[in-house]
């Protein structure tokens, strides 16, 4: 009978062009059913904005498959919002989706520092919400909130997995360049504290704005230290920056951060610079993943422009739990964050969702590099294989 479920459940991704037509027949006059509003809030627009909009069109495409099954209760419609990755947009518009007694739960946010300024608005207006992509550990384990859940990982163990991969491969020396924002203090915090029991030594930190342009006076004193790797605690437009002025003062290190920069838009926005570039990530590859296929030919048969992106599988899986919730007490706030908060067990595309008692989900961070001109799991990559070496002055083994 597991075979069965699961071979439907693959059918259903793959017949996606079949599933969207069906939406359509569901708001017939005999398959009338109850529409329920779910929302979606990311950065759509900004140096985010690829990450954002690979989480919004995952999350819909979600909505639209779960809409096409014939025995659901609900009809679902996905409201999206733009946090613009800034906590003061964000809590606007977390405020406008919590108010609107007509959602009943919500898929929040890809950057930390907003994500940690709106649990406050979910919880004193009552709105379950799952977080997508934020990974900064306080959102869920800062607070007792019951409405805050999280599918994705936190940056505890990118941190460790950072600090053990990048030792591991010779680097002794190390200088940080990380946003002033919670999340950029919270990946210097947990980089740090894993790297000094690994043997690696960091010569400098340098706190910057995350909006910050130029970097010279910064890197100038980087070339000075020749620091085997810069790693960056900050989001793809910092790294983006970092990258292309390390390059052009001359600068041989390797560049290492967390999944912060590990988007379509770091590749787009370094270019050629990118090459070698490596990222720490809690989601495995989608290849990795038992529907991860199916999923990649529903996303694009659903005629998406932009790439699901690192986070896109995450929303996807957010949506879906939320859905399945509504599905079995109805759309009720209260009774939906019950649901949520004892899941144990359940079967997504980024594996199986266990939420500890914190709400948070329990995974495990992965390796990737930038290999021409994507994001290769690091095992499956020229650079695993040593067909190519990283960029950074790695020491020998």
């Amino acid at each position: 009978m597991a075979t069965d479920q699961k071979l439907a459940r693959r059918k259903l991704f793959t017949l996606a062009g079949a599933a969207l037509a069906a939406v359509s027949l569901a708001a017939s006059p005999a398959l009338a059913r109850d529409t329920v509003k779910i929302a979606f809030i990311g950065p759509l627009t900004g140096g985010n904005s690829a990450t954002g909009l690979g989480g919004r069109n995952s999350a819909a495409l979600a909505v639209d498959l779960h809409n096409a099954k014939p025995d659901a209760k609900y009809t679902y419609e996905l409201v999206p919002f733009d946090d613009e990755c800034k906590p003061n947009v964000g809590v606007q518009v977390a405020t406008k989706a919590a108010s609107d007694k007509s959602i009943i739960a919500g898929i929040t946010h890809y950057c930390s520092a907003v994500a940690i300024a709106t649990v406050d608005t979910y919880n004193r207006f009552g709105l379950p919400v799952v977080v997508w992509g934020a990974v900064l550990p306080e959102i869920t384990y800062g607070n007792d909130y019951k409405e805050i859940h999280r599918v994705n990982g936190t940056m505890i163990n990118e941190g460790k997995m950072a600090a053990e991969f990048l030792t591991k491969q010779g680097f002794k020396t190390f200088v940080v360049i990380h946003d002033t924002t919670d999340y950029g203090k919270g990946q210097n915090k947990y980089f740090a504290e894993n790297l000094k029991p690994q043997g690696g030594e960091i010569l400098a930190t340098f706190p910057v704005p995350p909006d910050q342009q130029d970097f010279t006076a910064e890197l100038t004193k980087v070339k000075e230290l020749k620091p085997d790797v810069v790693f960056i605690g900050g989001l793809t437009p910092l790294g983006v920056r970092v990258r292309s002025q390390m390059d052009r003062l001359g600068i041989p290190a390797q560049l290492a951060g967390v999944s912060g920069i590990m988007s379509a838009g770091f590749i787009e926005g370094a270019g050629p610079a990118a090459e070698g570039t490596v990222s720490f990530h809690n989601g495995a590859p989608l290849t990795k993943y038992a529907d991860g296929k199916a999923f990649m030919d529903a996303y694009a048969k659903a005629g998406y422009r932009e790439d699901p992106d690192a986070y896109g599988p995450f929303a996807f899986s957010a949506a879906n739990l939320i859905m399945d919730a509504i599905e079995k007490v109805g759309p009720d706030r209260k009774k939906v964050r019950d649901v949520l908060n004892t899941t144990k067990g359940y079967k997504a595309l980024v594996g199986e969702i266990n939420f500890d008692d914190h709400r948070q989900n329990i995974v495990s961070a992965n390796v990737y590099v930038s290999q021409d001109g994507k994001w290769v799991y690091w095992p499956d990559s020229a650079y695993a294989t040593g067909t190519k070496k990283l960029p950074g002055k790695a020491a020998s083994n």
